[in-house]
């Protein structure tokens, strides 16, 4: 997540960056240096971003789960966090997700997938 993309996230979301802050856990200088592109976001504050997007009321929502977008063979599907959570919309959130056949070891290489996949897009 890039600068713009934070600061376009926190107005979506209709924060201040004092707010923001708070509900990152993080103090307002590293909410002014994400979005000022100081200080690269980390992903567990990329991922909270995601995550609190994805449950604001009247936010598009994904009709099918990521395992009926993906067509996950059943072996596959069964090994799967998401599926073993029932999480096929949140999939983008959990690591270690089986996404096309492939467990992605860390969030930047996993996020680099999931930003091209049709149910993380509705929130871009």
């Amino acid at each position: 997540m890039d600068s713009k993309e934070f600061s376009r996230f926190r107005k979506r979301l209709n924060k201040t960056q004092k707010q923001m802050a708070q509900l990152l856990g993080v103090s307002i200088k590293a909410v002014h240096s994400y979005e000022q592109g100081w200080r690269s976001v980390p992903a567990h504050v990329e991922r909270q971003m995601f995550f609190l997007t994805s449950r604001m009321r009247g936010n598009p929502k994904v009709s099918k789960s990521c395992w009926v977008i993906k067509k996950c063979p059943p072996e596959k599907k069964k090994e799967c966090p998401a599926w073993q959570f029932q999480a096929g919309k949140l999939c983008w959130f959990i690591n270690g997700t089986i996404c096309d056949g492939t467990i992605y070891e860390n969030w930047k290489e996993k996020m680099r997938l999931c930003r091209s996949c049709e149910v993380l897009a509705h929130l871009m």
